[in-house]
C-alpha cells in the first residue's frame, strides 16, 4: 500500500523533519534546567536564571511550532492516503463479480471500507509522526543521559531488556486477536445491514426481540474478544511503569551517593537524568503502542488487500465497438451452475435464438432457472458450458461495460435511492432531458401517479423506496430501464405487483415506443406474455417447450396446466 503514499511524499518528508525539531527542543530543556539548578539556584545567580529561562521559553515555543507543523503535514499525508485508498477499495468492490460479493458478505465489505481503512490510516499517522518522535527521543535521550553521566546511561541500559521482553510478550499474544476482532465486527455490520434493510418484515412478524437477541449475541462476542485484547494490553503499561519507577529510584540513589561522596554528578545532573530517563522509557512505551497499532493495522491491511488483490473472476474481452446486429441474442447449448454449488447445474443444454426487436417470454415453476438464464446475458455470471452470443459476438469477448450498455434489466425487487423521483429515473441516463424522463415514465405507466404526488417528479423518495408501493417502485424501475435507450430490455418478473390492466397498457406502450428493442420477459401470469413472439417453458433448468401461445396451447402439457390453473383462479384474461 506504499504506492498510496507516493503522491504525498513531500508531506511525509516534511512531517518527520519538523518532528525532529520538536524532539530536539524537548531534549535541550532538561539540560538547560540542570544549568539553572546548578549555577543559578545553587549558585545564587539570578541573571543566569533569567537568561536560561528565556532560552527555555523560546525553545518551548519553537518546539510547539514544529509540533503543530508536523501534525498538519502528517494529517495531510494520512488523510490523503486514506481518501485514495478508500476510493480504490470502493471502486474494486463495485467491479467485483457477483460470485465474489456472494463470498464476502456486505457487512464485511462495509467494515473493510470503513474501520479497516481507518486502522491503516492511523498506522500511517503513527509512522510519519510517532515512530520518528519516539525513535529520536529514545536515541537522543540515551545520548543526553550519557552526557550527564555514564552511570545514568548504565541504569537505562539495564532496564531496556526487561521492557523489550515485555513488549515482545504482549504483542505476540495480542497480534492474532486483532484479526479475530475485525471478523467479529464484520458480524455486527452484517446483522445491522440485514435488520435495518428488513425492518418492516421484522416489525410485521414481531421479531424485534429475536433480532435483538442476534445482535446482543454478536455484540457480546465482539466485546469478549475486545476485552481479551485490552486485558492483555492493560498489563503492559503497568509493567513498564514499574520498570520506569525502579529506574528513577536507581538514578536518585546513584546521583545522591555520588553527590554525597564528592563525585562529579550534581543535583542538576540528577534532575536532568530523571527527566531524560522518563523520556527514554516513555519513548519505549509509546513505541510499544505504535507496534500495537502496527499489529492491528496489519490485520486490517491484509483484509483490504484481499479486496484490492481479488483476481478478475470474469475477465473482460476487448470488443467495445459497434455491431451490425442490434439486440440479437443466441444461446448455444448453454449449461450453468453457480460457483460453489459442486457443479450442480441450474440450467442444462439451453439453445434458442431471438432476433432484434422480438419479444421472448419465459415461464416456468419457481426454481426452474428463469432468473439464472437472464443473468447470463449481461454476464453477471459465466456459463459453465456453451456460448452466449449477443449481436454476433460472444459475451466473453465484449468489454463488460460495452456489453452492459446494450442491456437494461429490471429486477422483481425494485431498487430505489434516497433522492427525488426524477433523479431515480434519470439514474440510468444522466444526459436525459425532462421531456425524455417524462416520456419514459409515461411508457412505464408511472406518469399519472407521479403527477399526483405533492412535488411531482421532484418528490423525494425515502430510503429503499419505502414511501412508494410495490407497483409504483416497479413502474419507476421500468421507466429507468426504458430511459437507458438500450438494445435488450429484460424484465425479471418485474411486473408482478401490477394489475392486469396496467400491465397490458405497459406492454402496449413498449410495443409502440420501443419497437426495435428486444424484450425478454420473465412472468408468472400467462396473461402477461400471451402476445410474445416466442414463449419459452422452462422445467428443472431445461427448455420443455417453445413457441407462440397458440402453439404451446396445442402441444405443451406444462403450459396448458399453467393456463388452466390460472383460468380457474381467475388470473387469466378471459
Amino acid at each position: 500500500m506504499l504506492k498510496y503514499l507516493k503522491k504525498y511524499w513531500f508531506f511525509c518528508l516534511l512531517a518527520p523533519l519538523f518532528m525532529l525539531g520538536e524532539v530536539g527542543m524537548d531534549l535541550l530543556q532538561p539540560d538547560m534546567m540542570a544549568d539553572i539548578v546548578d549555577h543559578g539556584v545553587l549558585g545564587g545567580n539570578l541573571e543566569l536564571i533569567i537568561r536560561v529561562g528565556v532560552k527555555m521559553t523560546l525553545t518551548v515555543i519553537a518546539g510547539g511550532l514544529c509540533g503543530v507543523l508536523c501534525g498538519i503535514f502528517a494529517n495531510v499525508a494520512a488523510q490523503g492516503f486514506a481518501n485514495d485508498l478508500r476510493k480504490d477499495v470502493f471502486s474494486k468492490i463495485m467491479h467485483l463479480s457477483f460470485q465474489q460479493t456472494d463470498k464476502i458478505s456486505t457487512g464485511s465489505l462495509v467494515t473493510r471500507l470503513t474501520n479497516d481503512v481507518t486502522q491503516v490510516q492511523q498506522m500511517v499517522m503513527m509512522s510519519v509522526r510517532g515512530l520518528v518522535r519516539n525513535s529520536v527521543m529514545f536515541l537522543g535521550g540515551i545520548f543526553m543521559l550519557y552526557r550527564q553521566s555514564p552511570r545514568f546511561a548504565l541504569v537505562a541500559a539495564c532496564a531496556l531488556p526487561f521492557i523489550a521482553a515485555a513488549v515482545f510478550f504482549f504483542l505476540k499474544k495480542t497480534t492474532p486477536l486483532f484479526a479475530v476482532v475485525q471478523q467479529k465486527l464484520d458480524g455486527i455490520n452484517h446483522i445491522m445491514q440485514e435488520t435495518v434493510a428488513g425492518a418492516r418484515v421484522v416489525k410485521a412478524y414481531v421479531k424485534e426481540e429475536y433480532e435483538l437477541g442476534r445482535f446482543d449475541e454478536a455484540n457480546d462476542t465482539l466485546c469478549e474478544e475486545n476485552l481479551r485484547v485490552q486485558t492483555l494490553l492493560a498489563f503492559m503499561s503497568p509493567c513498564m511503569n514499574i520498570v520506569l519507577n525502579l529506574c528513577v529510584v536507581a538514578v536518585i540513589l546513584v546521583g545522591g551517593y555520588t553527590v554525597k561522596t564528592g563525585g562529579s554528578i550534581t543535583p542538576g545532573n540528577t534532575m536532568a537524568a530523571i527527566t531524560y530517563l522518563a523520556q527514554i522509557l516513555h519513548g519505549v512505551t509509546f513505541m510499544a503502542n505504535i507496534f500495537q497499532t502496527f499489529s492491528r493495522a496489519k490485520a486490517s491491511a491484509d483484509r483490504i488487500s484481499e479486496v484490492l488483490n481479488s483476481p478478475e473472476v470474469l475477465p473482460g474481452g476487448s470488443f467495445a465497438g459497434e455491431t451490425k446486429q442490434k439486440g440479437c441474442v443466441e444461446f448455444q447449448d448453454v449449461s450453468f451452475s453457480y460457483p460453489g454449488s459442486d457443479g450442480q447445474n441450474v440450467l442444462e443444454h439451453i439453445s434458442f435464438r431471438i432476433e432484434a426487436g422480438q419479444t421472448l417470454a419465459i415461464i416456468g415453476a419457481t426454481g426452474s432457472g428463469k432468473s439464472s438464464l437472464v443473468q447470463l446475458i449481461p454476464r453477471f455470471y459465466d456459463a459453465s458450458e456453451g456460448q452466449i452470443i449477443v449481436d454476433g459476438i460472444n459475451v466473453k469477448d465484449y468489454d463488460p461495460a460495452a456489453l452492459r450498455e446494450k442491456v437494461a434489466i429490471v429486477m422483481q425487487k425494485a431498487e430505489m435511492y434516497s433522492r427525488s423521483i426524477e433523479e431515480n429515473i434519470r439514474w440510468s441516463n444522466r444526459d436525459a432531458d425532462p421531456w425524455q424522463i417524462k416520456k419514459a415514465a409515461q411508457t412505464a405507466q408511472a406518469d399519472d401517479f407521479i403527477c399526483g404526488t405533492p412535488d411531482g417528479y421532484y418528490t423525494a423518495v425515502t430510503e429503499g423506496g419505502h414511501s412508494l408501493s410495490g407497483g409504483q417502485k416497479q413502474r419507476l424501475s421500468i421507466a429507468r430501464a426504458v430511459l437507458k435507450d438500450c438494445e435488450i430490455l429484460i424484465f425479471d418478473d418485474a411486473t408482478s405487483a401490477l394489475d392486469l390492466k396496467t400491465e397490458a397498457s405497459l406492454h402496449q406502450a413498449l410495443r409502440e415506443e420501443c419497437p426495435g428493442v428486444t424484450k425478454i420477459i420473465i412472468a408468472q401470469r400467462i396473461a402477461s406474455i400471451r402476445n410474445a413472439d416466442q414463449i419459452m417453458v422452462l422445467d428443472n433448468g431445461r427448455i420443455s417447450d417453445m413457441g407462440t401461445h397458440e402453439e404451446l396451447m396445442r402441444c405443451s402439457e406444462i403450459y396448458q396446466d399453467i393456463y388452466h390453473s390460472q383460468l380457474k383462479e381467475g388470473s387469466e384474461d378471459k
